[in-house]
C-alpha cells in the first residue's frame, strides 16, 4: 500500500507497481484518447504520474474552467471525445460553468475528477482537504451522468461505459469520480489491452417517420429550422438532400451554422433574430425543427408564432414540445434525416408553392428584406468589419467566438464556408472562445490538419481566459486571437441604455492586452478597425499564438422581436 500524511493526505512514498491511475489512462488510450486536458491536484496525483507512463498528451491549463473549454474546443474540432482531468473539491468545482456549456451544446467528453480517500465519504466530515458531502452532485445539472468508482478494478468497465454514453446522441459529457487511494494503491489488473464503445442506436421510430412523410408530402409550403443537432449527427449532406426534395427555405440556427449551404437557393443564412425571417417560418404549412428547442435565439426571443403544423426531431425528449406541439420524433439527426431522406420521394419540389411565390424568390426577397433593414441603420462600420474578418480568414479555418457583439454579430451573418464555426451560445457564459482554440488547434495539429484558428472575444470575455496565454505560449497552440476591445461589457451596456436610459457598471478597467500578451512571451499588435483583415492575415502566416487587439465601439443591429 500507498502510505498517506494524515494530515494532508499526500503520499509519502511512491512505488514502480502499477496502480488504478494507470488503469485510467489504459483504458482512454484503449478507447481512442490521444489528449488529456486539465490541471494536477493533490488527490489526482495518481492520475498525473501515470500519464508519464503513457501515450496520451497532457495539455496543462491555469484555470479548470479554461480547461473544460479547451476540452470542449478539441472535441468540436476533432470529432474526437475530449478528456479532462480534474481534483478535488475547488477543482472540481471550478470546471462546471465549461461543463455547462458542452452540456448544453452535446459536445462529448469524459471528466475524471479525484476524490478523498474512501474512509473519508459518506455523511461523516472528517475535515480532509477538498471534502464535499456530495461532490458529483455537484456536477448532476452539467453532465448526462457520474458515477464513483470504488474499486480499481472497476476502473476499465466503468469508463468504457462512460464513453459509450457520451457519443451516443444525446451527446455530451459524463462525470466518474476516482478516490485518491483508489488511484495509489499497487493492483493486479492485467494492462488494459482493447476496449471498445460503441454509441448506442437512436433511429426514429417507423411509424413516426411514415406520418411525417404524409404531412410533408401534402405541403406547399415546407420549412426547415437545422440547428446543432444536425451537425453533430453529421447531417448535412441528407439535410440538402431533403430541402431539394421539397423545395422548403432553411434557416440554421448559431448552433447549425454551417448545416446547410450558406449561398443555396433556398438558404435563409442564419438570420434567426430577424422579424422577415420570423415571418416566413410562421407562414409554413409544416415546420421541420432538427436538432433546436426553438428556442430563445432561435424562436427570436419567442416571438415566432407558427401557424402550420411542427416536425421535431431532436435526440434529446426534453427538447421535444418542449415550446411548441409538434410531432416529436426522438432519433439521432444523422438517423432521422436519412430516414426521411430515403421515404420522401424526390418529386416533391414541384408541389411548393408559397402563395404564388416560387420557395426561392421567397428566400431572395426575405433576404433582401434583411439586408435593407440593415442599410437603414447605422451599422456601416460593424457590417464592414465583420465583412473584413471573413475575407481575412481562410475558407476552411475553424473559428471559436465568445458571448461579445461580434460574437452576436456572427450567431446571423457569418458563412462558415468549409470551416466550422464555433460559439458558446449553449450557455452563455464568458471566457470560451480562447481556451477552446486553443483545445481545437492543438487537436488539428495532431490529426495532422491544418491548425491554425481564429478566437474571438471582446474586452471583458479576455479577462476570464487571460491566463491561458501561458497554456498557448507553452504548447506553442497556432491561435490567433482577436481581442475587440470597447471598454466595457459592450452588450450589456447597449442593454442598460435601452432599457434604463443609462448603464451601470458595465465599464472595466483593462491592462495594455498587447503589453500582457508580450510579457507571456506571445507576439500582440494593436489596429485600427479598418485595418483588422490585414493584421489577422499577418497573424495567420505567423507561428504558434499571436494576439490582434482593435479598438473598436461595435454597435448591435436593432432588435425585431421588441418591433411587434
Amino acid at each position: 500500500m500507498i502510505d498517506f500524511d494524515p494530515g494532508t493526505a499526500a503520499p509519502t512514498k511512491g512505488t514502480m507497481q502499477r496502480n488504478g491511475g494507470d488503469l485510467v489512462v489504459e483504458t482512454l488510450a484503449a478507447l481512442g484518447a490521444r489528449t488529456v486536458f486539465g490541471i494536477p491536484g493533490q488527490h489526482a496525483l495518481g492520475l498525473f504520474d501515470a500519464l508519464s507512463r503513457s501515450p496520451l498528451h497532457f495539455v496543462s491549463s491555469r484555470v479548470e474552467n479554461n480547461a473544460a473549454f479547451a476540452a470542449d474546443g478539441y472535441s468540436r474540432a476533432t470529432g474526437e471525445v475530449g478528456v479532462l482531468f480534474l481534483s478535488t473539491g475547488p477543482g472540481a468545482l471550478t470546471a462546471l460553468a465549461g461543463l455547462q456549456e458542452a452540456y448544453a451544446t452535446g459536445v462529448p467528453m469524459i471528466v475524471v475528477a479525484s476524490q478523498i480517500p474512501l474512509e473519508g465519504l459518506g455523511a461523516r466530515r472528517k475535515g480532509m482537504l477538498h471534502q464535499l458531502d456530495d461532490q458529483k452532485a455537484s456536477a448532476a445539472n452539467v453532465t448526462k451522468s457520474q458515477r464513483l468508482i470504488q474499486h480499481a478494478s472497476g476502473i476499465p468497465s466503468a469508463i468504457q461505459d462512460a464513453w459509450t454514453e457520451a457519443v451516443s446522441s444525446p451527446q455530451g459529457p459524463v462525470w466518474i469520480e476516482v478516490p485518491q487511494n483508489v488511484l495509489l494503491d499497487p493492483i493486479f489488473v492485467p494492462a488494459v489491452e482493447d476496449a471498445l464503445a460503441e454509441p448506442f442506436d437512436n433511429p426514429p421510430r417507423v411509424e413516426l417517420v411514415r406520418e411525417a412523410v404524409k404531412w410533408l408530402a401534402a405541403a406547399e409550403r415546407p420549412a426547415i429550422v437545422a440547428g446543432g443537432g444536425v451537425r453533430r449527427g453529421n447531417a448535412t449532406a441528407a439535410l440538402l438532400s431533403i430541402a431539394e426534395k421539397l423545395n422548403a427555405p432553411v434557416v440554421c440556427t448559431p448552433g447549425g451554422n454551417g448545416a446547410f449551404p450558406w449561398h443555396h437557393e433556398l438558404s435563409l443564412q442564419s438570420w434567426v433574430e430577424d422579424r422577415y425571417v420570423t415571418e416566413v417560418l410562421e407562414d409554413a404549412d409544416v415546420l421541420v425543427v432538427i436538432g433546436s428547442s426553438l428556442g430563445e435565439v432561435s424562436s427570436n426571443y419567442f416571438t415566432m408564432e407558427p401557424r402550420g403544423r411542427i416536425i421535431q426531431i431532436d435526440a434529446e425528449p426534453r427538447v421535444l414540445e418542449s415550446n411548441r406541439p409538434a410531432l416529436g420524433i426522438r432519433a439521432d439527426a444523422g438517423q432521422a434525416l436519412s430516414a426521411l431522406d430515403a421515404a420522401l420521394d424526390a418529386s416533391l419540389s414541384a408541389d411548393a408553392n408559397w402563395h404564388g411565390a416560387t420557395p426561392a424568390a421567397v428566400v431572395k426577397e426575405t433576404l433582401a428584406k434583411v439586408h435593407a433593414r440593415l442599410d437603414g441603420q447605422d451599422l456601416a462600420l460593424e457590417r464592414k468589419f465583420m465583412a473584413d474578418i471573413r475575407e481575412a480568414v481562410p475558407a476552411d479555418m475553424q473559428t471559436f467566438w465568445d458571448m461579445t457583439i461580434s460574437a452576436y454579430w456572427g450567431w446571423s451573418c457569418w458563412d462558415s464556408r468549409a470551416g466550422q464555426f464555433h460559439s458558446a451560445q449553449g450557455a452563455g457564459g464568458l471566457g470560451y472562445g480562447f481556451p477552446a482554440a486553443i483545445g481545437g488547434s492543438l487537436g488539428l495539429q495532431g490529426q495532422g490538419k491544418p491548425s491554425r484558428v481564429l478566437a474571438v472575444a471582446g474586452d471583458g470575455s479576455a479577462m476570464y481566459s487571460i491566463a491561458e496565454l501561458a497554456t498557448a505560449r507553452q504548447h506553442d497552440a497556432p491561435v490567433t486571437w482577436l481581442i475587440v476591445d470597447d471598454g466595457g461589457y459592450g452588450i450589456l451596456r447597449e442593454y442598460m441604455v435601452g432599457a434604463f436610459g443609462k448603464a451601470t457598471h458595465t465599464e472595466l478597467a483593462r491592462p495594455d492586452f498587447v503589453k500582457l500578451a508580450e510579457a507571456f512571451g506571445v507576439p500582440a499588435r494593436r489596429v485600427s478597425a479598418e485595418n483588422v483583415g490585414d493584421a489577422l492575415r499577418e497573424g495567420f502566416a505567423a507561428d504558434g499564438p499571436n494576439v490582434v487587439v482593435v479598438d473598436v465601439l461595435l454597435k448591435m443591429f436593432g432588435p425585431t422581436h421588441l418591433d411587434i
